[in-house]
């Protein structure tokens, strides 16, 4: 299989235009992905999985202030995120909404698919991390309940 050097090129463009850690291609049986590192801020990992209280308690003095305490909602995917349900149309919510478990907080677009976020649990929107049209990486916090 030979490969196409411009197309690499410009796939790895794309990635840094779109700010992408992956993209693939298939065409006509023939497959190219193009992938990049990218450093994650220490804590981001530790605080999709952690209450927000213990990666406030690991971090100790001197380093950059946590999340607000509550439940992070953390993107399954990378895509785009979206707010609202579509253009013009008002926010699924904004802090300080009462949402009920299941509720779709935000939608997250990934291969031309709307993918809506629920709820993992009923509570209060402390914070939306994310604007309109984002780009998203998979673990990002979208959304912060308490």
């Amino acid at each position: 299989m030979s490969l196409d050097k411009t197309l690499i090129r410009e796939l790895a463009e794309l990635l840094a235009e779109a700010d992408l850690t992956e993209i693939e291609v298939s065409e006509n049986g023939r497959s190219i992905r193009v992938a990049r590192q990218v450093t994650v801020i220490a804590g981001a990992p530790v605080a999709a999985m952690a209450p927000a209280a213990a990666v406030a308690a690991s971090t100790g003095a001197g380093n950059p202030p946590a999340q607000p305490a509550g439940t992070p909602v953390t993107s399954p995917m990378v895509g785009t995120a979206y707010t609202a349900p579509e253009p013009g149309a008002p926010d699924f919510i904004k802090p300080g909404d009462r949402v009920s478990k299941g509720q779709t907080l935000l939608i997250v677009e990934a291969m031309k698919t709307m993918n809506p976020i629920p709820a993992p649990q009923a509570g209060t929107v402390v914070k939306v991390a994310v604007a309109n049209g984002q780009p998203v990486e998979y673990g990002e916090i979208l959304v912060i309940l308490e």
